[in-house]
């Protein structure tokens, strides 16, 4: 093995190595952050009583389609999404 063929081995194996290092460093620092909560959830948590009961009726499966409040908060939740906002 030639001097240019084992610089440029060398060359590959530490480009590999810092790369893998930056990636390691940064899933590490990803999982840190989303670990610490964010100050708004560290005050009182507020609570949205319609997406709790979208959420009930998600956890009811089928039977939802015929109560009535499911039909209700389906109806909220598509008028709260869908209409049409005083800015546009």
């Amino acid at each position: 093995m030639d001097g240019k063929m084992f610089a440029r081995l060398a060359a590959v194996i530490a480009i590999a190595v810092a790369g893998t290092a930056a990636a390691i460093h940064l899933a590490h620092e990803e999982s840190s952050t989303a670990a610490r909560p964010s100050p708004a959830a560290a005050e009182a948590p507020r609570t949205d009583p319609l997406r709790d009961t979208l959420r009930r009726c998600q956890q009811m499966g089928e039977s939802a389609t015929r109560d009535p409040q499911c039909l209700a908060a389906w109806d909220g939740n598509r008028r709260r999404f869908l209409s049409p906002t005083a800015g546009n």
